[in-house]
């Protein structure tokens, strides 16, 4: 009797010790218990192995004993099974939603504020050219240009000039028309045809048309990139008129005749 007390109380030590230490560990309320129940389900085999045999059973009575054990192996695995946390697909996506939203809103939330900080500053330095090219008079250019006659450039001589050929080159960044053109051996992706020698080519009305309406003009050996409209048509909405004006002056001062730019087409 004395060594079925000490197994016991070996039991209960070591069954309340895993339940402290999953307590401590966080564990589901459901797996501390389980722990103590295994503790104490090994010490009732140690007690059993010191307990007296049993007398040979047979027959009926057997057979009626193993129903009994096998009914109530059943009860307890599936009673305690019910115990456990059952597996919910809904639930676990609530989970995984939780976890993930605040990354989600702080991840579109930092998209959104960088494309607002960056069409602001756009914003801001097409206000600045604009601003520019009214003080200058550049908002004359074009009644200028017919003065002259058509597709004669506005005067790229003295400071008026210069601020204006400025203003086009900065449209020429700001518009990142070297994604597909390139020009003094920069840029280009093979999408548009190199403007070196563009001012020979085409006046500054026509280099306006094009920016306006893409499919104007063709460059020649482009007609794959013509029918697919490789060049978008979002510049009459992205670009003021004298924006369109300074940078087709701009261009026309292209006259490179060791460049082979393609030579264009009148389409419309």
């Amino acid at each position: 009797m004395g060594n079925v007390i000490k197994k016991v109380v070996i039991g209960l030590i070591v069954g309340g010790a895993l339940f402290g230490i999953t307590r401590a560990l966080e564990f589901p309320t459901v797996f501390q218990w389980m722990f103590f129940a295994y503790a104490i389900l090994g010490t009732a085999v140690f007690v059993l192995l010191d307990a007296p045999s049993l007398k040979p059973v047979g027959g009926v009575k057997a057979l009626g004993a193993l129903v009994v054990f096998y009914i109530v192996l059943c009860v307890v695995y599936i009673a305690g099974a019910s115990l456990w946390p059952q597996y919910d697909p809904e639930d676990e996506k609530g989970k995984i939603e939780k976890i993930l939203k605040p990354k989600r809103a702080a991840t579109e939330q930092g998209k959104a504020e960088e494309l607002l900080a960056r069409a602001k500053a756009l914003d801001e330095q097409a206000k600045a050219l604009a601003a520019r090219i009214k003080a200058l008079g550049g908002d004359q250019a074009p009644g200028a240009q017919a003065a002259g006659g058509a597709g004669t450039p506005p005067s790229t001589t003295g400071a008026a000039g210069g601020d204006l050929l400025k203003i086009g080159e900065d449209q020429w960044q700001l518009q990142e028309c070297y994604n597909c053109h390139k020009l003094r051996g920069e840029g280009g992706k093979k999408r548009g045809p190199e403007l070196d020698n563009i001012g020979n080519l085409l006046t500054v009305d026509d280099i306006k048309q094009k920016i306006l309406d893409p499919k104007s003009w063709m460059a020649e050996g482009f007609e794959k990139e013509y029918e697919k409209g490789k060049m978008p048509d979002k510049y009459k909405d992205l670009m003021e008129e004298q924006d369109v004006v300074a940078l087709a002056s701009w261009l026309v001062t292209f006259k490179n005749t060791s460049v082979n730019t393609p030579k264009p087409i009148k389409k419309k």
